[in-house]
């Protein structure tokens, strides 16, 4: 029987507080920045699980939803309205950051399940800020910015007639501009004191003197020099971002590049 993939998603709310006790005030906002505020601050998560398996040939599902959910409210109800430092014994001794309550539910869930696998959960946290773990052990932190520019798809190994079908609108000469959304995610293990993968006031630092300020409401064909000889597609956009951060961020995993709702790229180390 063939192996499918069903995921599901649960919301929950919960404060927290990013602090380490023994360090200064100036220390605390240097790392945790305004997650330092020692009186907390709170979000709405959304916790995506998905679990693999086979397809029971009587019933047709890899697993009932029913029993997906009792599993989960049994985990989620521990967390579900709490402020984590000083209502949860994981988090007493331990930053709630989204990659520690990340490691923690997948603890948590992965053994929780009967004739199927726990492949992958994700916790998102806000908009521009998520964390996924799955069976490669492995925890993941993707962090999203915006930058809006104009380009113009043409290659020079190209006709202007091959250039104009392939293309079409995308090769007015004077060129288009989107709103991009960068998922930048990064891979690793938790640090075991700050709870982070790496310090998000360094990754924010490193993507906009790296990419935001190059490429922010810039003509990428005019403006850019990644992109005086390259045809700045997605793809390349991606690959080209990609490059430029490796250096300065030895975690990085993945570069995905939103052009619009409906084209979306990514670039893997």
């Amino acid at each position: 029987m063939a192996i499918a993939y069903i995921t599901r998603k649960i919301s929950f709310s919960a404060a927290h507080s990013y602090r380490i006790q023994g360090w200064s005030e100036e220390e605390n906002d240097r790392i945790f920045g305004l997650c330092s505020n020692r009186n907390g601050h709170g979000h709405d998560y959304v916790l995506e699980l998905t679990i693999r398996g086979e397809i029971d040939q009587k019933s047709g599902v890899v697993i009932n939803v029913i029993e997906i959910d009792k599993t989960i409210k049994q985990i989620i109800d521990e967390i579900d309205g709490k402020f984590l430092n000083k209502e949860h014994p994981f988090f007493i001794d331990r930053i709630p950051t989204t990659e520690n309550l990340t490691a923690f539910l997948w603890d948590r869930l992965c053994n929780r399940f009967v004739d199927v696998e726990l492949f992958r959960i994700r916790v998102v946290e806000n908009h521009y800020l998520q964390s996924e773990k799955g069976i490669d052990s492995m925890v993941f932190l993707t962090r999203q910015y915006h930058f809006c520019a104009a380009h113009r798809l043409h290659s020079d190994h190209l006709s202007e007639e091959e250039n104009k079908a392939l293309f079409g609108k995308c090769n007015n000469p004077h060129g288009h501009g989107h709103n991009y959304y960068l998922d930048i995610t990064v891979a690793g293990e938790p640090d075991p004191i700050t709870g982070m993968i790496m310090n998000l006031t360094d990754l924010d630092s490193v993507v906009n003197k790296t990419v935001l300020d190059k490429f922010d409401h810039k003509h990428l064909n005019l403006d850019t020099e990644q992109f005086k000889e390259l045809n700045p597609t997605g793809e390349v956009m991606a690959a080209v971002i990609f490059d430029m951060l490796k250096t300065d961020l030895p975690k990085l995993y993945k570069v995905g590049l939103w052009e619009t709702k409906k084209n979306y790229f990514e670039y893997f180390a």
